[in-house]
């Protein structure tokens, strides 16, 4: 199998130089799954058993993910590829990595090879670990990932909207547009507490139709009641009937403290004079006894 795997790649990496094949492109964003077709594959051949498929990220990069209808094990992303009943090629949880040109071919029937372009839309914020309780700016890179070796993108075929789809451009509230390298567009906005907004980042091409577009909002969590540092997903709007509501529980929680207070005290104070009043009477009593004695003594 090694030598046949340096056969095909050289037969491979000729005809792709050369070659005039037919080109369809699909453009999708992380995590989105995709279905490439083998059109090439006559709809008698419902076995794919001579069916090969080939990923180029470059034109000196070949990977085989299908070989003889089967997956290629040794691929990195083996356990995200399968073949349906038509030769398709099925990819999973689409990656970044995943971008580039992709080649079905029957047996080594070059003439009738389908080359598919896999084009994937990203969006990296950074600083990726933005503190979302404050307030700051996030740069935006927005990029279309795809075959390295095809022409570069055009002037402003990567555009940015806003949540009422309008194109930003130059600097505005709350945003400022770098420019557009190639196939990458970079835009920096700013977090703001009340001013979760949402900025969308399109593919343009023909006649100005979208191709692919991704969402970003960059979150502000702020210090607002019921935020909780414990990782919970839920979140409580407080309305001012809340307020009122959490203002009168602790003003009758004090209340009660006070009251509670009060009491004590004046426990302690009635114990005191009731003992001393005890102690005043026994002493009356001695003292008329004795007064009484001392009188009959004289009489005798």
């Amino acid at each position: 199998m090694s030598l046949l795997e340096l056969i095909l790649i050289f037969v491979l990496q000729f005809e792709f130089e050369a070659g005039n094949l037919e080109k369809h492109n699909f453009y999708k964003r992380p995590g989105d799954d995709a279905i490439l077709p083998c059109s090439s594959v006559s709809s008698s051949n419902t076995t794919c058993s001579s069916v090969s498929w080939f990923y180029n990220r470059g034109p000196s990069l070949t990977f085989y993910d299908v070989v003889n209808g089967s997956v290629w094990q040794t691929s990195a992303r083996a356990a995200r590829l399968s073949v349906d009943t038509k030769c398709s090629l099925d990819i999973k949880n689409i990656t970044a990595e995943d971008a580039g040109l992709y080649t079905c071919r029957q047996g080594m029937d070059f003439d009738k090879d389908l080359a598919t372009h896999l084009k994937v839309l990203t969006i990296s914020p950074s600083p990726p670990d933005a503190d979302p309780m404050s307030d700051g700016n996030i740069t935006l890179e927005c990029s279309l990932l795809r075959y390295s070796d095809l022409p570069p993108c055009q002037q402003n075929s990567i555009r940015w909207v806003n949540e009422t789809g309008t194109v930003l451009l130059g600097e505005g509230v709350g945003y400022k547009l770098l420019g557009q390298k190639d196939c990458v567009s970079v835009l920096t906005v700013k977090r703001q507490s009340g001013h979760n907004r949402t900025y969308t980042c399109q593919y343009v091409h023909k006649e100005n139709n979208v191709e692919i577009e991704a969402d970003y909002t960059p979150v502000f969590t702020g210090n607002q009641p019921g935020n909780s540092n414990s990782g919970s997903t839920d979140s409580t709007d407080w309305s001012p009937l809340s307020y009122v509501l959490l203002t009168l529980r602790i003003a009758g929680l004090i209340l009660m403290i006070v009251i509670t207070v009060q009491v004590i005290r004046d426990r302690g104070k009635t114990n005191p004079l009731e003992n001393e009043n005890n102690v005043n009477n026994d002493a009356e009593v001695q003292y008329e006894n004795v007064k009484a004695h001392s009188a009959a003594t004289r009489l005798q």
